[in-house]
This record gives C-alpha cells, sequence and structure tokens, in this order.
C-alpha cells in the first residue's frame, strides 16, 4: 500500500508542475522573475514597445505557441495562445508582416520549404482546430515579406495516414 501512495503523491506533484508551467494559468500582473521561476525559460524573447514578450512554444511537433507579454515595469498584462485558427484573419496581415513579425508572433516555424509556384519560402507551425491536427503555412517572398497565408489538414499526424 505504501508504494501506491507514493506513486499516487508522485503522479500528483506532476501534474501540479504541468499546471504551474502552463502559461496560460499565470495570473496577471505576475512578475517577470515570477513568471520565469514558474514557467522556465521561454523559447524566445522579444522586444516589444513598453515591454516584452516571452514565447513558450511547444514546436516543432507541439501545437501550441504561447506568448506571455509584459509591461515596461517587467509586469505580465498579457497571455494569448497563438496558434488558434479564430485569430488567424484578425492576426496575419499578409503585405504588412515582415519576418520578424512572424517570429514575435508564433516563433520559430517546424518546418521552411520552397514550392516551384511561389518566389519565395514557406514557414509552417502544427496546430489544433477542434482537436483536428493542422498546418499554418505562412508565404515570405524574397524581400522578407508575408504574401499570403493558408492552414490545411496535417495528414502525417493523422491515423489513417501513418498506418
Amino acid at each position: 500500500m505504501t508504494g501506491l501512495r507514493t506513486l499516487s503523491l508522485a503522479l500528483a506533484g506532476l501534474l501540479l508542475a504541468g499546471c504551474a508551467s502552463e502559461p496560460t494559468r499565470l495570473p496577471l500582473g505576475t512578475t517577470r522573475a515570477d513568471a520565469l521561476q514558474r514557467l522556465g525559460t521561454p523559447t524566445a524573447v522579444y522586444p516589444l514597445a513598453g515591454g516584452e514578450r516571452l514565447q513558450y512554444s511547444r514546436a516543432p511537433m507541439g501545437t501550441e505557441v504561447n506568448n506571455v507579454d509584459l509591461d515596461a515595469g517587467g509586469r505580465v498584462v498579457s497571455i494569448r495562445q497563438e496558434l488558434d485558427p479564430s485569430l488567424f484573419d484578425r492576426t496575419i496581415r499578409p503585405g504588412v508582416w515582415r519576418e520578424a513579425d512572424v517570429l514575435r508572433t508564433y516563433g520559430r516555424p517546424f518546418e521552411i520549404t520552397r514550392v516551384s509556384s511561389f518566389d519565395g519560402v514557406i514557414w509552417t507551425w502544427r496546430f489544433k482546430d477542434r482537436n483536428e491536427h493542422r498546418l499554418l503555412h505562412i508565404y515570405i517572398d524574397p524581400t522578407g515579406l508575408v504574401a499570403r497565408y493558408h492552414t490545411a489538414d496535417d495528414l502525417m499526424m493523422r491515423d489513417d495516414f501513418r498506418s
């Protein structure tokens, strides 16, 4: 019985630790130091007008990129999971955004490819839409300007494709 109790306590501890490292559970107003202590080292840090962004990406195979924005005083003012298809039309700005804007929002892509029908590169991220695995493709022209984007099914993550 002692072994089972120890195992139960260890599992409970892991679950609590997982919640503590979940960016979306971080209270607004948390200090930068407390955020780093709770979430660990970010995958990237970007300066923002009047503050900075701590980015926590689960790429290359993960489907979330969480941005924790801090004000000039170093306190958390917003937290957002960016790989949400309901945000793409409002966030991605073809003809305006540059590579730096894409990185600051989505972090490093899991894949960069080329196709013959587009003069430039295509950056790709994985995301989930209603538990379906999907891909976000952002087309970046040779000058570094976002030309367009689209989403597609992630066939590599489908059970019927992998069998």
